[in-house]
């Protein structure tokens, strides 16, 4: 017995080394803490869900598949049931149509994001990824020197499109959008809003389709990017955004101390913890009053099953033509699983009820703070409330047959080794096989 606790102890020390490594940039995550979540950390439970970075964890299917695209619309947020904390969420999107961080509460029928003193804001993420589709909100954005109000789509890809308000000039939408996360800083383009952003509410969409992506304000139409204009003749790629990607709502500080300088001037200086909000009510705020999505068909060439439930990559490439629809189950078990195996050890009420403050920091991401998009501004996992929201299902768009990355209509896919699947789940499930003996 003596030997068999060593034999834990170590493991469990080599686990908490491990979730506190970083990944990205070609850095992949160990086996003892798989997962690369969006803000470049390893760990299990909810770094291997929403917002899970395939390329850099330690194997592509060390992430959850993620849930295929439902079309929604909800018009008023009337209670916090249909939301749930990353501290607690699991990946049932059946149950929860958003997971959040931070603390966002409903007031008079509208979602409100809050960011109190210190703090580092909140983000509410849709549970079910869009291939494709047009998402509208309609909010009021939030205001002052470094404070942002984003409204965007993110893929695990790193894949991106945005809608970002910044506090101090309240009548600019900024539009902008990323292929795999590469920083070109020249993608930006202004919109003009016809009414102060913080006091009136303005509806913001984007529309996206394999070809273009449009964004509107109000209805009307202020940028179009066509795919056709983002290829690389170097790479031999469209830097276009093509990979499944989860709808963001967030309220973060740009403007934080401890942030880049280049961020803090972006965002308009320094954020003022004394300001008139800060007095009352006592936080910054963006008001969403109503958010619909509707999904559009996946490519026809994507390699699919019948009644497909999620999405996963085959292959490292990450574009979308590397892009699968399976029928696989997207919830874990508990917060010690991974995508490498979903059951691994204890029971699910015992993991989401008796976390300790280090388990939480292992299998929960962003602890440290992020908005999804920018690494090192981020959100606490810290929430007092659950939500929810009326919803009712509206239509899908007309189809489209899509482009492939990889240049051909059947197009070529890398898949990982079954044996080295199975060597990988076998390594993490004698690790939590062991800290399970030492605990009888």
């Amino acid at each position: 017995m003596l030997r068999l606790a060593t034999l834990a102890v170590a493991a469990l020390t080599a686990s908490v080394v491990s979730a506190g490594a970083k990944c990205g940039s070609g850095a992949q995550c160990p086996s003892s803490a798989p997962c690369c979540s969006q803000y470049g950390e390893c760990g299990t439970g909810a770094y291997c869900l929403g917002g899970c970075d395939p390329v850099n964890s330690f194997s592509l299917d060390s992430c959850t598949p993620e849930p295929i695209c439902q079309s929604k619309n909800f018009n008023s947020f009337d209670s916090m049931d249909d939301l749930a904390s990353n501290t607690k969420y699991l990946g049932n999107s059946t149950e929860y149509d958003w997971v959040y961080s931070g603390t966002p509460i409903v007031h008079d029928g509208n979602l409100v994001l809050t960011m109190g003193n210190g703090s580092v804001g909140t983000l509410v993420a849709y549970n079910h990824y869009i291939w494709y589709g047009k998402v509208s909100g309609t909010f009021k954005t939030s205001r002052d020197a470094g404070v942002v109000t984003a409204f965007i789509l993110l893929s695990d890809a790193k894949d991106e499109i945005d809608y970002e308000f910044i506090g101090v000039d309240l009548q600019t939408a900024q539009t902008n959008y990323y292929f795999q996360g590469i920083p070109d800083w020249h993608h930006g383009v202004n919109a003009t809003i016809d009414s102060n952003s913080f006091e009136n509410f303005h509806t913001y969409e984007i529309d996206w389709t394999p070809d273009a992506v449009t964004w509107y304000l109000d209805g009307k139409s202020v940028r179009v990017l066509k795919r056709e204009e983002t290829y690389n003749e170097t790479t031999h790629q469209y830097m276009f955004p093509q990979t499944p990607a989860r709808l963001e709502l967030s309220l973060w500080p740009g403007g934080l101390a401890s942030n880049a300088q280049g961020v803090i001037e972006w965002a308009g200086g320094e954020i003022d913890w004394n300001s008139q909000d800060m007095q009352n009510p006592g936080y910054y705020y963006a008001i969403f009053s109503n958010i619909s999505i509707t999904c559009y068909d996946p490519p026809s060439w994507a390699p699919s099953v019948k009644d497909g439930n999620a999405y996963i990559y085959n292959n490292i490439a990450a574009t979308n033509n590397t892009v699968q629809i399976v029928k696989n189950n997207t919830v874990l078990a508990n917060f010690a699983d991974t995508g490498l195996n979903m059951t691994a050890s204890f029971s699910t009420s015992t993991a989401s009820a008796s976390q300790s403050s280090s388990t939480i920091a292992d299998s929960v991401p962003g602890q440290n703070g992020g908005d999804g998009a920018h690494s090192g501004a981020g959100f606490n996992g810290t929430s007092s409330s659950s939500s929810s929201s009326t919803s009712e299902t509206s239509s899908s768009a007309p189809t489209s047959t899509g482009f492939s990355q990889g240049g051909g209509s059947n197009p070529k896919s890398g898949t990982v080794s079954v044996n080295e699947n199975m060597l990988q789940s076998s390594i993490f499930a004698v690790l939590v096989a062991v800290v399970a003996l030492v605990a009888l």
